[in-house]
């Protein structure tokens, strides 16, 4: 679905080196990494809004740099954090607007694109804020209208960059389980950076580990969250062992004297 091979870029200084993954069908990937290491620019590079210095990100067989824009959006949704709009735009609306790469040529919204757009909203928990302005609604509210947009545009491809900020801990989990399983039933590819290592750990079928700008490590989640890998991504010990429940890893930080 998405193979980025390797990748560099550059602002002033080089941002991102040699960095080769790939998101498969039907497969959630997550993006760890410290601040500053260069995730949030990969991202744009994945969703063909900047054009890698050396390398290319090649969805669906193409690059995605060769593709028309209106093109890229009907296949990828980039869910950013949430900002305010210019616009007194409910949430509604708002939603509306990622349907644009699907409108007709008079470019009024159809009754399946209304259609389409509650159905996102209803599937993330936010339906109840149809009518209200999108900049009235709190910061975890906005993440999940955002979040809604996006399905909406029936992608191909999700992109979340800290799709969790802003979201309490019920709402996390519950965007994150319908990532997981929008991706299984619309065979979507998802890659998603996190800060919450221990969600991606129960959620991501494979993870990537990103420092410096240079890709650490990249496979399996119980191969990859490793405590050597992940003391040595955020240079500070960690422990990992089992969940109770899942088996999957769980991350603690360990004390120190």
């Amino acid at each position: 679905m998405l193979e980025l091979s390797d990748i560099s870029f550059s602002y002033e200084r080089e941002v991102l080196s040699g960095i080769t993954l790939e998101v498969r069908a039907g497969e959630v990937v997550a993006l760890l990494g410290p601040n500053g290491a260069g995730k949030s620019t990969l991202m744009g590079i994945a969703s063909g809004m900047l054009k890698a210095r050396r390398g290319e990100a090649i969805f669906d067989g193409q690059a995605i740099t060769s593709l028309a824009r209106r093109e890229v959006a009907r296949h990828v949704a980039l869910v950013a954090q949430a900002g305010e709009v210019r616009f007194p735009l409910t949430a509604l609306e708002y939603v509306l607007a990622g349907r644009f790469a699907h409108a007709n040529v008079l470019g009024f919204d159809s009754p399946q694109d209304v259609r389409v757009a509650m159905v996102s909203l209803e599937a993330t928990d936010a339906a109840q804020f149809a009518a209200r302005r999108f900049n009235e609604l709190s910061s975890g509210e906005r993440q999940r209208v955002v979040l809604a947009r996006a399905l909406a545009q029936e992608p191909k491809l999700l992109l979340l960059d800290e799709p969790t900020a802003s979201l309490d801990i019920a709402h996390q989990v519950d965007l994150l389980r319908l990532v997981r399983r929008l991706a299984g039933e619309r065979q979507m590819g998802a890659l998603f950076v996190t800060h919450e290592i221990n969600l991606a750990a129960e959620f991501a079928d494979r993870v990537a580990l990103i420092k410096g700008g240079r890709l650490l490590a990249c496979g399996d989640t119980p191969e990859v969250m490793t405590a050597e890998l992940l003391s040595e991504l955020f240079e500070t010990p960690l422990l990992v062992d089992a969940h109770p429940q899942s088996g999957r890893p769980r991350v603690t930080f360990a004390r120190t004297p």
